[in-house]
């Protein structure tokens, strides 16, 4: 017999697929201005679903998106805080051709684990703030009241580096204080193979913009005899890793901290289908820093890659041009001890080493976060993998995650929190590309998930 709590969650489950499709019907691409308006109607319906609930939620200004902000103390002075964070903003669309729907008028469909819905969004984050809010709502639809006492905080800037989050954090430091930070913007192993994250890789991103000539110039009149932007700029990427994909900035390594063989030997017991996780994306082999294993190299390895690259004509037929600009987006992702600001330091060195005469650079700090290892000793990731086999009837596995959620360390830095990372995304759920989907079987399982961890985290002493 499931315990009344999940049976409401069962019962209510049809709704909440409603609630989540009306969620994501709103384009909230808070990266593009063309779509501010719509981002902000999003923060509004947020909040409107939070009180509906029972809590006392406000949708409230800064610099840029506004965030969103919730609370319920009736449980006491003596009960725990749980602040909850996620983002409503979501990745741009397109390219649009690719969708196999409109991107922002979800369908559900049905796959191979069963039904699923596809939008943009859908995993991240919507569909994943959804499941514990969903799950606050079976508990006061139940109960009349939830276990322990909850805060909330949804911001619609996560996918343009959280700009407004920090000042905001510090501005209300004293209103967020709690006891544990729940976020659910991660992965498990798959459907019915549950995980709960303690390693993320910190990030790096930058722009190269260089300029050579003040024009675009003839490239059989000037060929052989002017600097090519283009040209100066592959050279310089093509330095950033040496034969064996080792990144080669200066000191890139010096605070790398390995992992340890017992945590190495565990990661290999959860099963990765390595295969299975390639053929997804249409390869056979992985590639990498030479003698680490994959896992490795998406979870506790350090990464360059570029993200980005332009100049000169790449329209058809030809234009034989020498470009005026060329420029490029990389990242870094980072792993423990690595500090962000020094490998951005040293990634605009390493580029400005390496130019020639009357070659001229533009370098744009495009954002940085810090890697994150949560402690898995502590009492609250103790008391979350209780609810999650309570869910699931199995223990989670514990896992690292290549990628960065920055707003995990001014979270530890300015509240004093621990992070506990417990998602329900999959490998193969398309994040940031077309088709983006959730498994519904992962939504009910995550509402499940949240109503459980609220009876553990209330069974948790304070510190």
């Amino acid at each position: 017999m499931p315990d009344p709590v999940s049976a409401q969650i069962d019962r209510d489950f049809p709704e909440a697929i409603e609630r989540l499709k009306a969620f994501l019907r709103i384009p909230s691409v808070g990266t593009d201005p063309a779509y501010a308006e719509d981002t902000r109607r999003c923060a509004a319906w947020l909040a409107g679903q939070l009180r509906e609930i029972g809590l006392d939620a406000q949708v409230r200004p800064t610099g840029g998106m506004p965030m969103v902000v919730a609370e319920w103390s009736g449980a006491g002075r003596d009960a725990p805080t749980i602040l909850y964070y996620g983002h409503y903003d979501v990745q741009p669309a397109d390219p649009f051709e690719l969708w196999d729907s409109p991107p922002f008028d979800p369908v559900v469909v049905e796959g191979p684990r069963g039904p699923r819905i596809v939008a943009r969004g859908a995993v991240d984050d919507k569909g994943q703030v959804m499941t514990w809010v969903e799950a606050l709502r079976a508990w006061m639809a139940l109960e009349g009241r939830l276990p322990v006492n909850v805060k909330v905080l949804v911001e619609g800037e996560e996918e343009a580096a959280s700009t407004s989050f920090v000042p905001f954090l510090a501005a209300n430091r004293d209103a967020l204080r709690a006891d544990v930070c729940v976020v659910s913007d991660t992965g498990m192993l798959e459907v019915d193979r549950p995980a709960i994250t303690y390693m993320l890789r910190g990030l790096v991103y930058a722009e190269i913009r260089l300029t050579g000539p003040s024009r675009d110039l003839h490239s059989g009149l000037y060929g052989g005899a002017v600097p090519n932007p283009l040209n100066v700029l592959v050279s310089i990427l093509a330095e950033l890793h040496d034969r064996d994909g080792r990144v080669t900035l200066p000191g890139f390594y010096d605070r790398v901290v390995e992992v340890p063989p017992q945590e190495l030997r565990a990661w290999v017991e959860a099963g990765l289908d390595e295969p299975g996780f390639l053929a997804d994306v249409g390869l056979t082999r992985s590639v990498g820093e030479a003698g680490r294993s994959l896992l490795e190299r998406i979870w506790a390895r350090p990464t360059c890659d570029v993200n980005g690259l332009w100049g000169g004509y790449a329209g058809a037929g030809s234009k034989t041009v020498i470009p005026s600009k060329a420029g490029a987006k990389l990242s870094c992702r980072l792993v423990p001890d690595q500090d962000p600001d020094e490998v951005m330091t040293a990634l605009e060195r390493f580029v400005r080493e390496r130019l020639p005469a009357d070659v001229k650079l533009e370098f744009l700090d495009h954002g940085r976060g810090r890697p994150v290892r949560v402690a898995t000793d502590s009492p609250w990731l103790q008391a979350a993998k209780r609810g999650v086999e309570d869910a699931f009837g199995r223990a989670p596995a514990l896992i690292g995650c290549g990628g960065s959620i920055p707003i995990t360390a001014p979270l530890r830095e300015i509240l004093g929190l621990d992070v506990l990372f417990v998602g329900f995304g999959l490998d193969d759920d398309r994040v940031h590309s077309p088709n983006e989907k959730f498994e519904l079987a992962c939504y009910r399982q995550g509402i499940r998930t949240h109503a459980a961890m609220l009876r553990r985290f209330a069974e948790t002493a304070r510190a």
